[in-house]
């Protein structure tokens, strides 16, 4: 049986608007499973990327409770919460948010100061592991903006990575590349699955949602339905997607 590692309990999140109470988010409640690949799909304004800020504490939440670990994230000091999203989650979103005057050796190094160790020595030695894993050592000593959209993407990846968190959420992190581009981006969050890091990815894209093996479909703030796949297997591509597509055309996707 999995372990689950956060969970979300009737989360809302809303606003008024002239007087009239706009919901985006209504009582979600799901859990995130230890080792899984975990995809959040849905129209535009279904309300996935609020969900998964909220249950990344990147975003307040109106009602409800989000906890990992045992732990109540809604209830913790800002200070707290900064430090809980630094040294156990990571973040990888559409634009890549790299610091225009670091290198992305520099980009990935300064996240790791404020990580779960402060020996620099370690940090700069696993920042090249992890540049060199994502296949990004090549342009490491370059800016972000001398290199591609899949180099800076990839790296942004090696910076969410960084202080060995056990949770990565993704929002759209190849809404902005081109086919190859994505594809890499997408076998090497893949491959860092298959190893154990556990993933909360948003995505509007069938091909990158079938590299999931679990889908959450999100209608008008709620979670309407889920489908659960085997592992990745890039074999079977073909058929997964088949299987996703009839499963999202069953709820009028």
């Amino acid at each position: 049986m999995k372990n689950i590692l956060l969970s979300g309990k009737n989360v809302c999140k809303y606003f008024s608007q002239n007087g009239t109470e706009v919901q985006i988010l209504k009582s979600v409640t799901t859990d995130i499973y230890e080792g899984d690949f975990t995809v959040i799909m849905g129209a535009s304004g279904a309300g996935k990327s609020t969900l998964l800020y909220a249950l990344g504490g990147m975003d307040s939440f109106t009602g409800g409770e989000v906890i990992f670990k045992g732990q109540s994230i809604g209830k913790l000091s800002e200070n707290k919460m900064a430090k809980l999203r630094s040294s156990e989650f990571g973040f990888v979103f559409q634009q890549t948010h790299l610091v225009s005057n670091l290198t992305l050796f520099e980009n990935v190094a300064v996240a790791g100061y404020a990580g779960k160790t402060g020996d620099i020595k370690e940090i700069h030695e696993k920042a090249g592991r992890l540049l060199s894993q994502m296949h990004a050592d090549n342009a490491k000593d370059r800016l972000p903006v001398q290199v591609s959209g899949g180099e800076a993407q990839r790296a942004a990846i090696a910076r969410a990575m960084i202080n060995s968190p056990s949770l990565i959420f993704a929002d759209e992190p190849t809404g902005a590349l081109n086919r190859k581009n994505s594809d890499d981006v997408l076998k090497l969050l893949t491959e860092l699955n298959s190893n154990g890091q556990s993933l909360l990815m948003v995505t509007h894209d069938v091909r990158a949602a079938v590299h999931g093996n679990r889908i959450l479909y999100l209608e008008d703030g709620q979670i309407l339905d889920e489908l659960t796949l085997s592992a990745y297997n890039a074999n079977e591509e073909k058929e997964r997607a088949e299987k996703v597509n009839t499963w999202l055309s069953s709820l009028r996707w």
